[in-house]
């Protein structure tokens, strides 16, 4: 867990497969003017133990909500990236945070709309077999090329040090582990059904080459939701790590505007 600056509160939430290294270029702006709170989710980076409910959304989000608790910080404005914007979405619904939202190509629908089932259970069965973990580290480790990955399965285009951070996670058994076992447990319907009735303001930010989330899955989230929209022209799902200085000028604006 990390926590710097001074300022408005900001709590940023990483997405599936990351950890809190995917806000490093962003946090150094943004600790320019706000404090901010980062940790890498359940089963994520180096992290340890089980959640009593396991990784579904609800079980992560009550999680989150009593560490913030704990941590006694109140968020003027919550930044979440990918499935880490599913989790401040639930936070605003299911626990009275009542502060604006930023979601960075937000995963808040099912993924593969009427195949979403099949993602999810493809998930589990993968889980369910106990050298899944370790085969996907071993070929990350060996036979992957982690940028080529990177760059398909995403759009972006990141620096080496990324690409390096990234290779070093996926060759770490227990984060696959984490990030399959979150991707098996998640149900993202309810969330989609309740996106107009969030009661705090949304600002999404999308990168118009965005692999794993199409532009048109975040106009739709924008139009359902109310939210203002904010398409980024050249890149891809991990925009923020491409040019966090851009991110941290909408998200600076927010913070300036009253928005938080």
């Amino acid at each position: 867990m990390q926590r710097q600056g001074d300022g408005p509160r900001v709590l940023l939430i990483h997405g599936t497969g990351a950890t809190t290294h995917s806000w490093r270029s962003l946090t150094p702006l943004l600790a320019e003017r706000s404090e901010l709170l980062s940790f890498d989710l359940p089963g994520h980076g180096f992290t340890r133990g089980r959640l009593p409910g396991g990784l579904s959304l609800t079980a992560v989000a009550g999680a989150i909500a009593s560490l913030l608790r704990e941590e006694d910080f109140s968020p003027d404005l919550v930044v979440g990236h990918s499935a880490g914007a599913a989790i401040a979405v639930q936070l605003a619904l299911e626990h009275q945070l009542d502060a604006p939202i930023v979601a960075i190509a937000p995963a808040l629908r099912p993924m593969g709309g009427e195949a979403a089932p099949f993602f999810n259970g493809a998930a589990r069965l993968l889980l369910a077999n106990p050298f899944t973990s370790f085969f996907a580290a071993g070929a990350a480790r060996h036979l992957i090329d982690v940028r080529g990955f990177l760059e398909r399965s995403t759009g972006s285009h990141i620096d080496a040090a990324g690409v390096a951070l990234y290779a070093r996670l996926f060759g770490s058994p227990g984060h696959v582990e984490g990030a399959l076992g979150l991707m098996a447990d998640w149900d993202l319907r309810r969330v989609a059904a309740r996106l107009a009735d969030l009661p705090v303001p949304l600002t999404v930010i999308h990168g118009d080459r965005d692999a794993a989330i199409p532009a048109a899955e975040a106009q739709t989230v924008a139009r359902l939701s109310g939210a203002d929209l904010h398409m980024l022209p050249g890149l891809g799902h991990l925009a923020h790590e491409e040019r966090p200085d851009l991110v941290a000028g909408i998200i600076t604006d927010l913070i300036e505007g009253g928005r938080t």
